[in-house]
């Protein structure tokens, strides 16, 4: 989908064939290469079926809209990435820094009810 971001890191986990849109991929190869190094992918796309067997988001969270990516990162890299995160324009910035799982989810949903961008929150 991109040079850094193959099909097959970015496919929802399920086999189903979802993939996030190429706008929004465009965007995030941007700000991989901001970031300078390589950035692992833990989730990427998510049909709703998939969403709702891991995601207390149910159907409709925002890995569903193909518009939203998480990736493995901490400590100061984690402070880095949100920080391009936001240079480069996107609205969303979920924080995970704690236990083994540790991740960013950055995405670029617009402002809308139930769901106010930009926003940053913690898991």
């Amino acid at each position: 989908m991109t040079p850094h971001f193959s099909r097959m890191e970015l496919t929802c986990r399920c086999g189903c064939g979802f993939l996030p849109l190429q706008d929004f991929m465009d965007k995030v190869e941007r700000l991989r290469v901001k970031f300078g190094k390589s950035l692992k992918v833990t989730s990427a796309a998510r049909c709703p079926k998939h969403n709702k067997a891991v995601s207390g988001t149910g159907e409709a969270g925002p890995h569903t809209t193909g518009r939203a990516i998480d990736f493995g990162v901490q400590g100061h890299d984690a402070l880095i990435l949100m920080r391009l995160a936001m240079d480069v324009g996107f609205t969303g910035i979920g924080v995970n820094q704690k236990g083994g799982g540790r991740f960013i989810h950055i995405d670029d949903l617009p402002n809308a009810a139930g769901q106010p961008r930009p926003w940053c929150w913690s898991y």
